[in-house]
């Protein structure tokens, strides 16, 4: 797995290819990320590399992770997250990380956020159920039904799709085209939406799905449009 950043989502625009196309994007910043820890097979027992962005208060830390920080001479932060990475020689503890030596127009990257929390939700708009006919007659219009299974086994099933809280989960959205990168104001374009409200954290990484044929098809489908996008030319 490739090494990842972490950032914000600032909330989404569009951009223009040069034919006038509009481009729809989701802004990420990412502002700088660090290189906390190290991990090799012969200490950890795996490879990979903890990063971590955003300063902290040593009072907001527990008196661990201010430990942690001592111990790599590198000032609290408050997100950390690790990647696994097959080659850690590149990295060592206190290294910043730029968005313009990972990512490049083109690349696939998935974004892992938290979702928009919506509080409770019945069946219909949390589990996309078509609810009963409208019509008269009918006493029920947009109830669960019957979620029993007789006498045996006389329960209900673990899992079953009930009304509940809908939300505020750990959402991946895999495969997304980064229209541009601009490292001089830490941002980060991607076509499409990504998970969670304005201002959530996310977590940006190349996608471990990007070599598959029809990401690839994909990829060719927009690279002209890519290369013909000039955000230095928005109004």
């Amino acid at each position: 797995m490739p090494i990842g950043v972490i950032g914000i989502k600032r909330g989404m625009t569009r951009v223009f290819a040069k034919d006038g196309t509009a481009v729809p994007v989701t802004v990420i910043e990412v502002p700088p990320n660090y290189v906390v820890q190290v991990k090799t097979p012969e200490k950890d027992g795996y490879s990979a590399v903890q990063v971590g962005a955003f300063p902290a208060k040593e009072k907001h830390l527990t008196k661990p992770q201010l430990g942690h920080f001592e111990k790599k001479g590198i000032k609290p932060l408050r997100v950390l997250k690790e990647f696994r990475v097959e080659d850690t020689s590149a990295y060592e503890p206190g290294k910043e990380l730029s968005i313009g030596d990972i990512f490049k127009p083109g690349d696939l990257v998935d974004v892992v956020g938290i979702s928009k929390g919506r509080g409770f939700s019945g069946t219909m708009k949390r589990w996309d159920f078509g609810g009963f006919p409208r019509s008269h007659g009918h006493r029920y219009h947009r109830a669960v039904g019957a979620i029993g299974n007789r006498t045996d086994p006389g329960r209900v099933w673990k899992g079953k799709k009930m009304p509940g809280h809908w939300g505020a989960e750990r959402i991946r959205v895999q495969a997304l085209v980064v229209v541009d990168v601009i490292p001089e104001e830490n941002l980060l374009l991607v076509k499409g939406s990504v998970p969670g409200p304005n201002k959530g954290k996310v977590v940006i990484e190349l996608s471990p799905i990007g070599s598959r044929k029809k990401q690839q098809l994909k990829k060719e489908r927009v690279k002209k449009l890519i290369e013909s996008i000039a955000v230095g030319e928005q109004a």
